[in-house]
This record gives structure tokens, sequence and C-alpha cells, in this order.
């Protein structure tokens, strides 16, 4: 494996730990550094390239947009938020829609909706319930409401307001509304992702829809990673058959273009009035064009049912290549957001993957997170566990640290 230097980088501030490759073009599932390396994308440049590299319909489409306009204020109408955001609603059968850049921008207009939801009522301390596990970003305000330590150090004091529980625990979650009479709304990742591939059970969502309606409180799911069609619908919790009254979106929306969302159902649609949000780049004419394409062609193209099928390949051929292994502790997620735990580190795994022309994610120290493009073929599952097996095989046959 050709390394990239580590001077290569002098000017750029080293908030990542980077892998020594360096991409330069891809297409489809595949990806090629600068070198002419050839390596299959399982992460999906972190959930965001929906449609995987070089799509053929989309590349020209965003050329057709840069030609005409890519950026435009919000002091003037947005013919293509409108267009997004109608398509949006429609999909998640949820009222209206704010845009920005990010999932982090949308986490934190959820939280802004959360408190002027509180204070509108009357409420002048609002508190959110958030959840062991979970990571909504690195503001300061979702840095507090995410439950990493690691992540917190440093960056003190965290911001007040928030109430922590266990996830899939609704006796806690009612026990602390019970001791919290200030909350007023429960903020949750439909399936944590940074937090190791952990889904909300299909009970538990439902119980929450029951305990927001019973106690007037916003129940805000963060499909921020887990939605447009990673698990086989278009929002992880529609398998629950419940909608939220708040809901983040951002990454595979766009496709690789930058883009954030909040779409909000009929409790929460009119909290926010002129004024009290805002944005310079959020909904410009060049995102919302990734996020109207991207959402035409994953419904021309099938792909909700490619993610559906294809993942269930992918973790077929992952089981079998892994049963009886010692030292994995699960397989879990939906579709194509798939999660391995291990008993150990899994961090070796990176390099090692990298070496073998695979890409993935490590999340929560022990679990391998596979991320990959709504496109990915049955083959193209099949050769990633191919890679994948053996690696994870040999690391777990290593002593235990």
């Amino acid at each position: 494996m050709n390394a990239v230097p580590p001077s290569s980088e002098p000017h750029v501030m080293p908030t990542y730990g980077r892998l020594p490759v360096a991409l330069s073009h891809g297409q489809g599932c595949w990806v090629w550094d600068t070198t002419g390396r050839r390596l299959l994308d399982g992460l999906g440049g972190i959930a965001v390239n929906t449609l995987g590299h070089n799509h053929p319909r989309l590349v020209p489409a965003l050329q057709d947009q840069t030609a005409k306009l890519i950026h435009c204020s919000n002091y003037y109408q947005m013919p293509l938020q409108e267009q997004l955001a109608a398509k949006l609603c429609e999909l998640s059968g949820l009222v209206n829609v704010f845009f920005c850049n990010s999932g982090l921008e949308a986490n934190e207009a959820a939280l802004k909706i959360a408190r002027k939801f509180g204070h509108d009522r009357g409420n002048d301390s609002p508190e959110v319930l958030v959840f062991e596990g979970a990571f909504h970003g690195r503001s300061i305000a979702t840095l507090s409401a995410t439950a990493n330590p690691k992540i917190h150090a440093g960056f003190g004091p965290l911001v007040p307001g928030f109430v922590r529980v266990p996830l899939n625990d609704i006796a806690a979650v009612e026990a602390a509304i019970a001791a919290h009479p200030n909350i007023t709304a429960i903020f949750l990742e439909t399936i944590q992702g940074e937090g190791g591939i952990n889904p909300a059970r299909i009970e538990f969502l439902q119980a929450l829809r029951r305990v927001c309606d019973q106690h007037d409180l916003l129940l805000m799911l963060d499909e921020v990673q887990c939605g447009i069609g990673r698990t086989g619908r278009w929002f992880a919790h529609q398998w629950a058959g419940i909608q939220p009254d708040v809901m983040p979106l951002a990454k595979g929306l766009g496709s690789g273009v930058p883009i954030g969302a909040v779409i909000c159902g009929p409790r929460a649609a009119g909290v926010m009035k002129a004024g009290n949000h805002g944005t310079t780049f959020g909904g410009n004419p060049l995102a919302m064009r990734a996020g109207i394409e991207t959402l035409k062609i994953m419904e021309e193209d099938g792909l909700l049912a490619n993610a559906e099928a294809v993942g269930a390949t992918l973790r077929g051929a992952l089981t079998a290549g892994l049963a009886g292994v010692a030292g994995v502790v699960e397989i879990r997620g939906q579709g194509l957001m798939l999660g391995i735990e291990l008993d150990r580190p899994a961090g070796p795994l990176l390099a090692q993957c990298l070496e073998a022309g695979l890409l993935i994610s490590v999340t929560a120290e022990r679990v391998v997170r596979l991320l990959p493009a709504l496109i990915l073929t049955h083959d193209e599952a099949r050769e990633i566990a191919a890679r994948l097996v053996p690696l994870i095989k040999a690391l777990l046959a290593q002593p235990k640290p």
C-alpha cells in the first residue's frame, strides 16, 4: 500500500486520524486512489453517497444547475426549495421543511424547535430527553445531546437542559418524564450510527409516540444517517408505523452535495416564525437540485427495494462467514446500515481492509460499520463480505488485548 506521507497536509488542521490513502475518482460503488488502485467502497462517504460515484443522471443534473444558479440568498423565493420540500412532505406525511447544510445544523434546528415549543407553552426552562449511545453532532449544543464522553472532553461546560436515559427502556423514559416536568421533547436516532448501529426497537418507538401524545411532547427522530432509503424504507421509523413531530435529515439526501433538512409535523410546524432561525447557504439551488434528483432517481430505480434486498444478501454473507467465530458479539442493523460488534477493539481492521481494497468504518471502538451506496449489487455485497470476513477472523484469532 502506498502511504501518503505525514507531511502531505501540513496546513490542514489535524482534526482527523487519516488513513494513508488519497482518493482520486469513483464509479458506482468503486473508487480509485491516486496511485491507480481500485477499492470497493463499503462506507459510501459515511452514508452520504446514496447513488454511488459519478452517477450518469445525477452528474449532468448538477452540471446543468451550476450553469444556471449555484447560490441565491434566502431573501428571495426559492422554487427548488418548495419542490424538494413538497416531495419530502409527501414521502414522510409531515407538513413543512427548513433547509440547512448538514446533519449537525439540522439537529441544532430541532433543538431550537424543542426549546421554543416549551417556551410557547410557558416553560421557561425546557429540557430534552436524550439517550445513552446517542450522537447528534459536534457543536456545543449537539455535543451536549451526544452521549460520548470522549468528544465532550475539553469542551465543557456543556449546555444544560438534557436528561439522559438508556435506549429501548420505556420505563426509564416514563420515570424521567415524571421526575423532570420541564421535558418538552424526546430526541433520538431511530438507529444509532456513531454509537454502534443500535436500533431503537419497533415497540419502543411506538411507545415513545404514545408517551409524547399523552404528555404533549415533541417526538424528534434524528434520521441523519439512517434515513433516505438506507433501511429499505424512506425513513427508518416507518418500519414502526409511526410519524415523528420533528425529523432532522442530511447525509444521503444530496448524494454528496452538502444538505440538511428538518421536517416538521403539525405539532411543530408552526413553532418557528420569521426571524427565529436562518442560514446563508442552506437551501441553495445546487443543494436543492441534488436533493430533487436523488429522490427522483431513487424512485425510478427502485433503490429502497434494492437496499432491503442487497442488505439482506450482505447480512447473510456476513452471518454465514462469521458463524461460530468466537469474538463476534452481534451482527445488527437494517438494509444497508449494518454493524458487526466484536469483543475487542476493531480499529486495526481499518488499515487491513484498506490493504485488501475495501473501505469501511469502525465506530464505538468495537463495531465494524458498513454504509455502502444504495446502488450496491448482490455481487458487490458478497465481495464486501469476501474481503472483510477473513480479516475479522484473523483479528479474532489473535490473543485478546
